[in-house]
């Protein structure tokens, strides 16, 4: 994953982008699309581990879609959004739970819960070409051979062109960014010695151990 390091300069996350796992954390269904940020220091590969952050009581894991951005773009209009597409990414957002409970009940920001180093597991880039209709694909997500998630894009409250329209309004996109499209229902806990095996459709399918920080 050295290209997303060097080149992308950013990954945006969205929130709550299925209804389902809106319901299933008591959260209400967004009317517009609720970003976050995630620090490049994020990413990892195949063959390197997730690691549980200092402090962290629980550890969830999120499958998602992410969408490569391919070129410099801002305020792009929805219609020319997937021109600014490059391909995609089987990613996991990685959420410190108990870190992002307590910084919602505080009104403080989801930085250290949604950004800590190994927070963004990726797969190998898929070239967009590949993918016909990245709003009617499947995702699905196991911890030790127990299937989890078992969702599809189509579920996504708001789209891609969307998505890519609206967070250009007010961060300028540009080749290499990352956009994560959210996570369907089924989130769950993982744990020190866990493996997240986890795929999209027929394309791309990764694998992950857990373990705990310092080792």
């Amino acid at each position: 994953m050295s290209n997303f390091r060097e080149i992308g300069r950013k990954i945006v996350g969205v929130g709550r982008n299925y209804r389902a796992h809106a319901a299933e954390l008591g959260n209400q269904v967004p009317t517009k699309p609720i970003l976050f940020l995630k620090p490049t220091s994020s990413y990892i590969s195949q063959g390197q581990k997730i690691k549980i952050p200092k402090g962290c009581t629980s550890l969830h894991h999120e499958v998602e879609l992410g969408v490569v951005i391919g070129k410099h773009g801002n305020d792009i209009p929805e219609t020319k959004a997937m021109d600014y597409v490059s391909g995609y990414i089987l990613a996991l957002d990685m959420t410190a739970r108990d870190f992002q409970d307590e910084a919602k009940n505080k009104g403080q920001p989801w930085s250290i819960a949604k950004g800590f180093d190994t927070s963004c597991p990726v797969s190998e880039f898929i070239d967009k070409s590949k993918v016909k209709n990245p709003e009617q694909i499947g995702l699905w997500l196991k911890v030790n051979n127990t299937m989890r998630q078992n969702g599809n894009t189509k579920d996504m409250i708001f789209g891609v062109p969307y998505l890519i329209s609206y967070i250009s309004q007010y961060f300028t996109l540009e080749a290499g960014d990352i956009i994560l499209t959210g996570t369907p229902s089924g989130v769950g806990p993982v744990t020190a010695g866990d493996v997240i095996e986890a795929g999209l459709s027929d394309l791309v399918s990764i694998k992950f151990e857990v373990e705990k920080k310092g080792k």
